[in-house]
């Protein structure tokens, strides 16, 4: 019985080690093949520091149309009830599970100067395809759907007793909005947006079916890496480590933001205790009065 349960024991051990093995050593093996001297110097290239830029402007840009727009829309599929809802959400988080290049080809087909709204756009001199906006829209449409649904469920989980006594004292729906239930949703507001940048700073299907590889213009990091794989990979395994570094940045300010309120509780409570313990000690020495 005994020797049954250390087999077991050993089985589980040997499955839970592989499969750590299998996720932890891709992403940590670049790290270990070029001292961080290297890395650094590497990256201080044209092809590097170009996609980099170029990575952030979008990203940035992408991020910001995602919760300008996302967020009326995340507020209102938390808010309302309707037929057909179910679907919407489906639809919604469908290009989360289409594979990019897909999704570059619908894009292409829409917005593509012999597209859907391209042809329309073309006449009066404006091409969105393989141009820099291209990336951005690219990256906007794959990543929205992980700020969406985060901001939506964090606006479900606001009390809408609260919403309806800010209304009953005379808030209009937008300080309503503004006062009450955006503060109370930022933490889930801001895991979406972390969530989501991440994605659009790792877009590499969708951008290069709708805005191509063309260094200085649609070039970003995951297309850099890819261009550099066939000239210099010292700068792909470069920029591959720092891409890993920023996702794993942005994860932990995850992680951070969503144990934030817990922690805050945390330090009030310990605040009180030391306060109380204060007072505590001053009454046994006499000094408090």
């Amino acid at each position: 019985m005994k020797l049954l349960r250390l087999s077991q024991r050993t089985l589980f051990t040997v499955i839970v080690v592989t499969t750590l093995t299998f996720i932890f050593l891709p992403m940590f093996i670049v790290f270990f093949d070029m001292k961080p001297s290297e890395v650094i110097s590497y990256l201080n290239t044209p092809l590097a520091i170009e996609s980099l830029k170029l990575s952030l402007w979008t990203t940035v840009w992408s991020l910001s149309l995602i919760v300008l727009f996302g967020t009326p829309l995340a507020y209102f599929l938390a808010k309302n009830n309707f037929k057909g809802k179910q679907v919407l959400d489906v639809l919604i988080q469908l290009p989360i599970v289409i594979p990019p290049a897909v999704a570059g080809v619908g894009l292409l087909m829409v917005f593509g100067r012999f597209g859907l709204l391209g042809k329309w756009f073309d006449l009066f001199g404006i091409q969105i395809g393989f141009t820099a906006i291209a990336v951005i829209m690219a990256q906007a449409f794959i990543a929205a759907p992980f700020y969406i649904m985060a901001a939506r469920t964090a606006f479900s989980g606001v009390d809408s007793n609260l919403d309806s006594v800010s209304r009953t004292l005379g808030g209009s729906r937008i300080r309503t909005f503004f006062k009450v239930t955006l503060p109370l949703s930022l933490p889930g507001l801001l895991t979406g947006a972390a969530l989501s940048w991440g994605r659009a700073l790792g877009e590499f299907g969708a951008t290069i079916m709708f805005a191509g590889n063309l260094p200085g213009h649609t070039q970003t990091m995951p297309l850099a890496i890819f261009a550099a794989m066939e000239s210099d990979m010292k700068i792909a395994i470069a920029l591959s480590a720092l891409l890993i570094i920023v996702s794993f940045c942005l994860l932990l300010s995850v992680k951070i933001i969503e144990h934030y309120p817990a922690f805050k509780i945390y330090l009030k409570k310990r605040k009180g205790k030391n306060q109380w313990l204060s007072v505590k000690s001053k009454r046994a020495s006499g000094t408090l009065n």
